[in-house]
């Protein structure tokens, strides 16, 4: 009797999952109905287990039979945390089975309390927890049931979603919002979202009220929605912060909430607070400060407070409204004189000349009206001027200004950084537990460094030598941790594939495939189109390591850098050699010619105790008897590489920048930019036996076509430089700055970002600064990203500190690129500035001095951001106290008119004139 029953209570559970199996979903409600709560939880596993045998699976069939299994398991859940985990699940989201009638149907056969339950849950499920959205199900039980409406970040953002759905003819958002019950209590929460500025400020159409904004400023003014609460929720979000389009976005819909003066001066504190955000926001907050106080609807206190704020910005825009403000009440009122130029006096601070001038003017104006008492506090204010202004100031105020009865100060003293001393890379690796820890780290980098690469591979070669077996057992952990997983077809080699190394110590690779995977079909180490020449080098050297470690095991590397520019000391280099030839062992191809092209000319080596090392270095050489030996001492006797000068070229439009994507569609359009003809550097001298670089080396010193024609011609992935491939050839940032100006010149003219970041490494490095090398920083300075711009200018005092800068070549090219407009003369402006204000005011005189023909001469005077570069220039001349005509600036200065690049030039005609 007991078998029989057993039979019994098992005969609906399969019938269920055979429902689920074999597509008849109309049946799972019937068949759920006529299951009881023990087996209801009888099916549970049954259901778990082909839920974990579909994940995987995205077919078409599939997806009917995850629709069928997220119904039955509905239902089966009898405890609402479990229901709401099992509707959640994210690989039920292959279509949008929240919306089928037979999942409600399910859900609405359960008691009450349960789908109250489930549906607060599922509301309450984070953001990024939502595999796909619940909404339908959740909104289906709050309006039938009448519970509270769910206020969660995840329910508010899909009731959102929902409420401006497109598709055929239908009634405008705001019609839509005023017809939901739900839009009193949600539509107040939008306010606390983030990354919501794209949704609110989206047009669903042109009608009116068709676009979030609009919307709730309708709302608001027929009474659906509560306007003061809405008002005092979008000033606090105003005040909160956040990112520019969400301010944007809010701003707009405080606009069209359309508070009145007198809602706005009952607020005035939050107002003048928003005179600190967002620009867009600040000048909005500045037009309604200044009419209410136009309209006397604010304490005149106010006005003093709002320009302590504003005055100080770096938007000329609304320092110039500020000051027009403050003009406007003095007028208006003569009494309030006394507040109003002890206000304009704060801009007096301000880093542009041309706007101390204007607040000057407003003082001047209105010096008469306020009297006396107000003296002493201009007198203090005006000592933070500009020069240029001390002796106008002094005759204002009745007192000298500036200590020096208003004459320029000439004393200034050049500040630079020190020259950077070498940075040893240190001892190698001596454990195979601090080799594990530092392959971790590099491994961790977002952009492994140069140093930490050659070290852990040098690592890895020194310890496999030592005991491997030791090795590979420490390295266990980091191997779970990140696998060897093949090389890609389209990526570029990089740093941390150093893994394949890693797979080779520990023999998971077998020896005829070191050469192979590694390799195109042509025997080259080129992996495929994605891959760059400095990468192909990098491959070379990875692949013969992954050969050393499992064959020759030699004791060490011969090209390990011994200073963190890649720079490789030739008597360090003879010592490891002669530590080959004692034990016999032959170097590797590829790390033998990376040593070489590390090794620095003799003329330039580092100096120790007062005599050149490389002198005793080659002396050495010469004893070595290897092949490797004689070829180092040949090297080092014929000087190694030897470069060409760079030589300008102009590729004006119709030259040749118009390049295309791998789908024929136009990359950028063409633009006129400097570029340079880059002859090469060869392959170096032949060996005494006749060798020859490695056809990988030889790429990375050919050079013989302009940068700009080599773009037109080579399409991959990863031409921007990295960090490393500048230490392949350390003593040659010449050459490296040709090859790769391309990438430094988009930062300008395309503005890209992160190329101009290399710059201070290409600084740091040994050889000749020509032209390539300035034009490159030239480009880094007129960069369209802050970031990139403060590089080049560690640069720019990097070379200034060791006697590297040239500074007219520098002045000329960016000259020349102001004219031709591939550099913007505010971005220049505003690079310049920073190096002045570390200290570098001569400097930045000397490169701006040879800059001034060309952008006097060829640049279109109207150009934005010419005066404030004049201005700097003006400044610089006054406090370096450089003296001497330019006839440039002489004859723009002769012109008529009353012009900012006029006015300037003027005052820089009268400073050099003494």
């Amino acid at each position: 009797m007991s078998t029989t029953s057993g039979t019994e209570r098992q005969g609906p559970v399969d019938e269920l999952l055979a429902a689920v199996r074999s597509g008849r979903l109309a049946r799972i409600p019937e068949l759920l109905a006529a299951l009881d709560a023990a087996q209801r939880r009888a099916c549970l596993p049954a259901l778990k287990e082909l839920r974990k045998e579909l994940r995987q699976d995205w077919s078409r069939e599939s997806a009917e039979v995850k629709g069928r299994l997220l119904v039955a398991g509905a239902g089966c859940h009898a405890g609402p945390a479990g229901a709401a985990t099992w509707l959640a699940g994210s690989d039920f989201g292959v279509r949008d089975w929240a919306r089928n009638s037979v999942l409600h149907q399910v859900i609405e056969a359960q008691p009450v309390e349960w789908q109250v339950e489930v549906v607060t849950r599922l509301a309450a499920r984070p953001v990024r927890s939502w595999g796909w959205s619940m909404y339908p199900v959740i909104e289906a039980v709050v309006r039938r049931t009448g519970c509270e409406v769910p206020r969660g970040e995840s329910f508010v953002r899909s009731w959102m979603d929902h409420s401006d759905e497109t598709g055929g003819p239908r009634p405008t958002l705001a019609d839509v919002l005023r017809e939901d019950a739900f839009t009193p209590v949600l539509l107040p929460e939008l306010f606390e979202l983030a990354d919501v500025g794209y949704t609110l400020t989206f047009r669903l159409s042109p009608r009116p009220g068709d676009i979030w904004t609009e919307a709730i400023g309708e709302l608001a003014a027929a009474g659906v929605v509560d306007r003061t609460q809405l008002l005092d929720r979008c000033l606090a979000r105003l005040l909160r912060g956040g990112k520019a389009t969400d301010q944007r976005a809010f701003l707009e819909v405080l606009r069209a909430l359309a508070p009145t003066a007198e809602e706005y001066a009952a607020r005035v504190r939050d107002v003048v607070a928003l005179l600190d955000g967002l620009s867009v926001i600040a000048g909005h907050a500045q037009d309604v400060l200044a009419g209410l106080d136009e309209a006397g609807l604010i304490e005149p206190e106010v006005l003093a407070e709002a320009s302590a704020v504003v005055l100080f910005r770096n938007e000329k825009k609304l320092v110039r409204a500020q000051l027009a403000w403050l003009e406007k009440a003095a007028r208006r009122a003569p009494a309030r004189s006394g507040p109003v130029v002890l206000a304009a006096a704060e801009a007096f601070g301000h880093p542009d000349t041309a706007l101390q001038e204007r607040a000057l003017n407003v003082v001047a104006r209105h010096l008469k009206a306020a009297g006396d008492a107000v003296l002493a506090d201009l007198r203090s204010a005006a000592e933070t001027l500009n020069p240029a202004h001390h002796r106008r100031a002094g005759e204002l105020f009745g007192a000298p200004v500036g200590g020096d009865g208003g004459d320029p100060d000439t004393g200034w003293n050049e500040l630079l950084p020190p020259a950077p001393e070498p940075r040893p890379l240190g001892a190698p690796i001596g454990s195979a537990a601090e080799l594990a820890e530092e392959l971790s780290a590099l491994l961790a980098a977002r952009e492994p460094g140069m140093a930490a690469f050659e070290r852990v591979l040098d690592g890895l070669v020194r310890l496999t030598h030592r005991d491997r077996a030791a090795l590979v057992e420490a390295l266990e952990p980091v191997r779970r941790v990140h696998p060897w997983r093949g090389t890609g077809s389209w990526g570029d080699c990089t740093p941390r594939e150093i893994l394949f190394v890693v797979a080779a110590v520990a023999g998971e690779l077998p020896p005829r495939r070191f050469w192979d995977s590694l390799r195109g079909r042509d025997g080259s180490a080129l992996r495929g189109p994605g891959t760059t020449v400095p990468g192909a080098v990098l491959a070379a050297r990875l692949e013969e390591a992954a050969w050393q470690v499992t064959a020759t095991r030699p004791p060490y590397l011969l090209a390990t850098p011994t200073d963190a520019t890649g720079a490789l000391d030739p008597a360090v280099l003879v010592e490891r050699i002669a530590g080959y030839e004692a034990a016999g062992v032959t170097p590797g191809k590829a790390d033998l010619s990376q040593a070489l092209l590390r090794v620095g000319p003799v003329a330039v080596g580092p100096v120790t105790d007062g005599s050149v090392a490389e002198g005793a270095a080659l002396k050495a050489a010469e004893a070595l008897t290897s092949p490797a030996g004689r070829r180092l001492a040949h090297w080092l006797r014929t000087g190694g590489l030897h470069g060409q000068p760079s030589k300008r070229v102009l590729f004006a439009p119709g030259k040749g920048l118009r390049r295309t994507n791998v789908y024929g569609n136009r990359w950028w359009e063409e633009i006129e930019r400097i570029a340079v003809a880059q002859p090469g550097i060869g392959a170096g001298p032949v060996g005494p036996g006749g060798e020859r670089l490695p056809s990988e080396f030889l790429a990375l010193l050919d050079g013989t076509e302009p940068s700009v024609a080599r773009a037109r011609k080579v399409y991959d992935w990863s031409r921007r430089p990295v960090a490393h491939w500048f230490a392949m050839l350390p003593w040659h940032r010449e050459e490296l700055a040709a090859r790769w100006l391309d990438p430094f010149a988009e930062g300008a003219d395309r503005d890209e970002r992160g190329a101009a970041g290399h710059l201070p490494l290409l600084a740091e490095a040994g050889g000749p600064a020509g032209l390539a090398l300035h034009l490159a920083l030239a480009y880094g300075l007129g960069a369209r990203h802050v970031e990139d711009r403060t590089a080049a200018v560690d640069a720019l005092l990097v070379l200034a500190a060791r006697g590297d800068l040239d500074s007219a070549l520098l002045g000329r090219e960016l000259g020349a690129l102001v004219a031709c407009g591939t550099v913007t003369a505010g971005r220049l402006g505003a690079a310049l500035t920073l190096a002045a204000e570390s200290g570098a005011r001569a400097t930045v005189w000397s490169v701006l001095g040879a800059a001034l023909p060309a952008l006097l001469g060829e640049a279109d005077p109207s150009t934005r951001g010419l005066g404030d570069l004049i201005a700097l220039a003006t400044d610089c001349a006054r406090r370096t106290g450089a003296r001497g005509p330019v006839a440039e600036v002489t004859a723009v200065a002769g012109r008529g008119g009353a012009g900012r690049v006029v006015k300037e030039a003027r005052a820089l005609r009268d400073v050099l004139a003494g």
